[in-house]
């Protein structure tokens, strides 16, 4: 059975070589950019209103202790800032192309969803649709974002079918070559 157990900023830094692996088995990146991500990670748990969520497998038998769980995805975010870099260059990016009133209607007061992942055995089994639920329920922000590669994957399907439109298409970060794409929904979900 999956349970979806919360976590803040400290027991989510003690758990961050877990969280790695589970990025690193998801996302498949590049060797040399696991350091970078991780530090990125360790202060995104800094942020204001940080939340995160494990997807715990938990396998009983009535004969035997409960083992400790699996961890097999998760997922967190923040309320958006400036200050903060995605948020910044999103919200410039935004501004170009939607005019500044629009722009701050969506990153304003906005909740970011960092990071979703789920351990690719697990994947297609609605983890990662209930994490993003468990994670954006109660919360007070007017709106939802995130960004995901501009690509038809899995990823992108899941977003579109809990509502995210796309606001930016073929957005390519400062510093980076693939392109992405910036979607929000209002919140609550």
């Amino acid at each position: 059975m999956i349970e979806f157990r919360g976590a803040g900023p400290a027991e989510f830094a003690e758990r961050l070589d877990t969280v790695i692996d589970i990025y690193t088995a998801a996302m498949n990146p590049p060797e040399d950019q696991i350091t970078g991500r991780k530090t990125i990670m360790r202060n995104h748990a800094t942020y204001p209103h940080f939340q995160c969520y494990f997807a715990e497998l938990r396998e009983s038998s009535p004969d035997a202790p409960a083992p400790e769980p699996l961890t097999v995805g998760f997922a967190y975010g923040f309320r958006g800032a400036p200050g903060q870099w995605w948020h910044d260059v999103v919200l410039r990016g935004l501004e170009d192309r939607m005019g500044t009133e629009a722009a701050n209607a969506w990153m304003g007061h906005a909740f970011e969803l960092a990071e979703i992942h789920v351990h690719p055995d697990y994947q297609g089994k609605g983890i990662g649709r209930a994490m993003i639920r468990t994670l954006c329920a109660g919360r007070r922000e007017r709106s939802a974002v995130l960004s995901t590669h501009d690509q038809p994957t899995a990823a992108r399907h899941l977003y579109a079918s809990m509502g995210f439109t796309d606001l930016l298409t073929r957005f390519v970060f400062p510093g980076g070559s693939e392109e992405y794409a910036i979607a929000g929904r209002p919140l609550p979900l």
